[in-house]
C-alpha cells in the first residue's frame, strides 16, 4: 500500500502545481472564468484539465493493484511511468499548443500505462 501511496501523493502534488499554474495565469490575465481569449491561459487550463482527466483513473488502478497484492515492481513500474508521462505531457503542452515530443510522448506513455495497468488488474483479480 505504501508504494501506491507514494505515487498517489506525488501525482496529487503535480495536480496541485498545475492548478496553481492556472490560478497564477488567471491572476496575471485578470480573468475569473474561462480563458478570456488569452492563449497562454487557455493552454494552462488545458494542461490542468488533461491531467485531471487521466491521472485519477490510474491512481485508482494503482490502489486496486495494491489491494490485490500486486508485486512491488509492478506498482513502481506503473507509478514511475505514469508520473513521467504526466510531467512530459505537461511540459510538452505548456510549451506548445501544437505537436511536441513531450505532449506526444506523455500521451503515449499514459495510454500504455492504462493498458498495462488494466491487464495487471485483470491478471491479479483472476489469478
Amino acid at each position: 500500500m505504501a508504494v501506491a501511496g507514494l505515487y498517489i501523493g506525488i501525482n496529487l502534488l503535480i495536480l496541485l502545481a498545475l492548478a496553481w499554474n492556472v490560478i497564477s495565469g488567471r491572476r496575471a490575465s485578470k480573468v475569473g472564468f474561462g480563458d478570456g481569449g488569452d492563449e497562454s491561459l487557455a493552454r494552462r487550463i488545458r494542461v490542468h484539465a488533461n491531467a485531471t482527466e487521466w491521472v485519477p483513473g490510474m491512481l485508482i488502478g494503482l490502489l486496486t493493484l495494491a489491494l490485490l497484492d500486486a508485486h512491488i515492481y509492478v506498482l513502481h513500474a506503473l507509478g514511475i511511468a505514469l508520473t513521467l508521462a504526466r510531467v512530459l505531457h505537461a511540459f510538452g503542452l505548456t510549451g506548445s499548443s501544437g505537436t511536441s515530443f513531450g505532449r506526444f510522448g506523455g500521451a503515449l506513455i499514459t495510454l500504455l500505462v492504462y493498458l498495462a495497468g488494466s491487464v495487471a488488474i485483470l491478471w491479479y483479480a483472476l489469478t
